[in-house]
C-alpha cells in the first residue's frame, strides 16, 4: 500500500495510483452526474463544485465517453484546461451507444474502436493526453491481452499516460498486468457492494494496483437521501431502473442503514461520511491504495465527502457495519453480465 503524505498546499493526503502512477488526492470526484443519469443539473453549481473540490485537495476527476454521449467530457473541458497541471484526468472507452437508439448499447474492445474513442475524447476534452484511460467494460469476444496491447500503444504515442480497467475479474487484471502496468481498477465498492473482495481486491493488492471505487455511497442510497427511487426521483433518473432502489428491495435496504446511522450519530457525522470512511479504511484492511470517487454536483456535498477522510472508524464500528452487504436485496444492475461479478 502506498504511504499517504499531506502536502502543505493540500488538505487531502496524496497517494500514488499503482506502481509509478500519478499522485492524487486520496479521494477523487466522479463527474458523471453533472450532465448524465441523475436527472436535472444546475450547470453553474456543478462548475463551482469542480473548482471547490480542487480547492479542497481533490485532484482525480473521473468521466467517460459514455456519459451524455460525450457531453460530460465537453462539460469538463474548460475546467480541466484551466487547471491542467493540477488535475489528474480519467476517462473511459468501451460502451458504444447506437445513435438510432440511445438506449441500445454494446461493449467494444476492438482496436479500431479504441483508437477512434481516444481521438474523440481528446478532441472533446481539448487536451493532448489523458492521464488515466480506462477500459470501461470488458468485451469477452476480444482477448484482454489484445485490448491492453492497443491501450499500451496509446501510451507509447503519448495520447495516454497511465492505464486503468473497470469491472474486471481478478484473473483479467492479472492477464492485463502481464502486458502493461495497470495503475488502477475501478469497480463498485461500498457497504452495499463487496463482490470485488473475492478476487479483484486480492489481485490488486498483490500486483500493486490501486482500487478506485465508484458509487461508494451506493448511488446516494447510503446517505439516506432517498428510500425509493420510483417514488422520489425524477423520471430521467436511471436509479429508477436499478433493482436495489425500488419496490420491496428498497424498503428492505433502507432498514439496513440503521447501524450506519448509529455510527454516524456517535461521531457527529453524516451517514455518507460513515459510508465513505468505511471505503477509505479498506486500504488498511486489504493492504492497497484506495481512492473512492463519490459523485456530486454540489459544493456542500463535496466538502462533506472530503470531511470523511479524517473520520476513523473503530474495530467495533467496522464489525457493526460488516454484515450489511450480505443482507442487501437486489443486484447492482438488472443485467450483471458486463460486470466482474457477472463473470466470476
Amino acid at each position: 500500500m502506498s504511504d499517504a503524505t499531506t502536502p502543505a498546499t493540500s488538505p487531502l493526503p496524496q497517494v500514488a495510483l499503482g506502481t509509478g502512477g500519478p499522485q492524487v488526492g486520496v479521494q477523487g470526484l466522479g463527474c458523471m452526474g453533472m450532465s448524465f443519469a441523475y436527472g436535472p443539473t444546475d450547470a453553474d453549481e456543478a462548475r463551482a463544485t469542480l473548482e471547490h473540490a480542487l480547492e479542497l485537495g481533490v485532484t482525480l476527476y473521473d468521466t467517460a465517453d459514455l456519459y451524455g454521449a460525450g457531453e460530460n467530457e465537453k462539460f469538463l473541458s474548460p475546467f480541466v484546461r484551466a487547471h491542467r497541471e493540477e488535475v489528474v484526468l480519467a476517462t473511459k472507452f468501451a460502451i458504444s451507444i447506437d445513435p438510432a437508439d440511445p438506449q441500445s448499447r454494446t461493449v467494444r474492445n476492438d482496436e479500431p474502436y479504441i483508437r477512434q474513442c481516444i481521438d474523440a475524447s481528446l478532441q472533446r476534452l481539448g487536451v493532448d493526453t489523458v492521464d488515466l484511460y480506462y477500459m470501461h467494460r470488458r468485451d469477452v469476444r476480444v482477448p484482454i491481452e489484445e485490448t491492453v496491447g492497443v491501450m499500451a500503444d496509446l501510451v507509447r504515442q503519448g495520447k495516454v499516460k497511465h492505464l486503468g480497467l473497470s469491472e474486471v475479474t481478478g484473473a483479467e487484471l492479472r492477464a492485463a498486468q502481464e502486458v502493461h502496468p495497470i495503475a488502477a481498477v475501478q469497480s463498485e465498492w461500498s457497504l452495499f457492494s463487496r463482490d470485488i473482495e473475492r478476487t479483484v481486491v486480492p489481485a490488486a493488492s498483490e500486483l500493486g494496483v490501486a482500487l478506485v471505487p465508484y458509487s461508494p455511497l451506493g448511488r446516494g442510497f447510503l446517505t439516506g437521501a432517498f428510500t425509493n427511487a420510483t417514488q422520489e426521483l425524477s423520471e430521467d433518473d436511471f436509479r429508477r431502473q436499478q433493482p436495489r432502489f425500488t419496490g420491496d428491495n428498497a424498503a428492505a435496504n433502507a432498514a439496513l442503514l440503521e447501524p450506519v446511522r448509529a455510527v454516524a450519530q456517535a461521531h457527529g457525522a453524516t451517514l455518507g461520511q460513515v459510508a465513505l470512511a468505511w471505503v477509505q479504511q479498506q486500504a488498511q484492511v486489504h493492504g492497497l491504495t484506495v481512492v473512492p470517487i463519490p459523485g456530486t454536483r454540489r459544493r456542500t456535498r463535496v466538502a462533506e465527502n472530503v470531511g470523511a477522510v479524517s473520520l476513523e472508524l473503530s474495530k467495533e464500528e467496522l464489525d457493526l457495519l460488516e454484515p450489511i452487504a450480505a443482507k442487501v436485496a437486489g443486484d447492482r444492475y438488472a443485467d450483471m453480465t458486463p460486470t466482474s461479478a457477472g463473470r466470476e
